[in-house]
C-alpha cells in the first residue's frame, strides 16, 4: 500500500516506464544514433550539440533552483534521506564495479557502469518522479539526487569506483 488506500499497480508502472514520451524520445534516439553514420549526423549538429546544451543549462539550473528552496523542508526529513543518499549509491557502485569483471574486462566500460549504477540519474528522475508519481515530495528526492549524492559521487564515489574497477 502506498499512501493509505492507494494502491500502485506493477503493471501500470511498467507500462508508464516504457511508454512516456521521454523514456520513448531516450530510446528512440539512442536507436538513431545506433544506425546513423558520422555524415548523417552532420545534419542535425545544431538541434543535438549546440540547442542542447542550452536547454540542459537551463534544465540543470531550474532543477539545482527547485533543489535549493527545498532544502529546509529536506532537512526536517532527519538523518536518514542524507545517510541514504550516500551510503546507497556508494554501495551499488562498488558492487557493481566488483561485479562487472564478470561481463568485461575493459576497465573505462566498468567505472562507467559502476557510475552509472551509484547515480541518481540526475535529470531524468526528478523528472519521471513528478509525471510517474505525482504525490511524491521535490523536497525530498531533489536534494537527496542533487545536494547530496551527485557531490559525494564526484568527490568519493568516482574515485573509489574507478580504484575497484582497476584493481579487481
Amino acid at each position: 500500500m502506498f499512501y493509505g488506500s492507494t494502491s500502485i499497480k506493477k503493471r501500470n508502472v511498467s507500462k508508464h516506464s516504457f511508454t512516456n514520451g521521454s523514456v520513448l524520445l531516450i530510446l528512440e534516439s539512442l536507436l538513431i544514433g545506433y544506425v546513423a553514420n558520422a555524415k548523417q549526423a552532420e545534419g542535425i549538429k545544431p538541434f543535438t550539440n549546440d540547442l542542447f546544451k542550452g536547454f540542459l543549462a537551463i534544465f540543470l539550473l531550474d532543477m539545482g533552483i527547485t533543489s535549493g528552496r527545498k532544502l529546509k523542508a529536506f532537512f526536517s526529513f532527519g538523518s536518514f534521506p542524507i545517510l541514504f543518499a550516500i551510503f546507497i549509491p556508494l554501495f551499488n557502485g562498488s558492487l557493481v564495479a566488483f561485479m562487472s569483471q564478470l561481463v568485461t574486462s575493459d576497465i573505462t566500460k566498468r567505472f562507467m557502469f559502476a557510475i552509472s549504477a551509484a547515480s541518481a540519474s540526475y535529470i531524468a528522475v526528478p523528472a519521471a518522479m513528478k509525471i510517474s508519481v505525482p504525490k511524491a515530495n521535490p523536497g525530498l528526492f531533489l536534494p537527496m539526487a542533487l545536494a547530496v549524492t551527485f557531490p559525494i559521487n564526484i568527490t568519493i564515489g568516482m574515485p573509489i569506483y574507478f580504484m575497484i574497477a582497476q584493481n579487481f
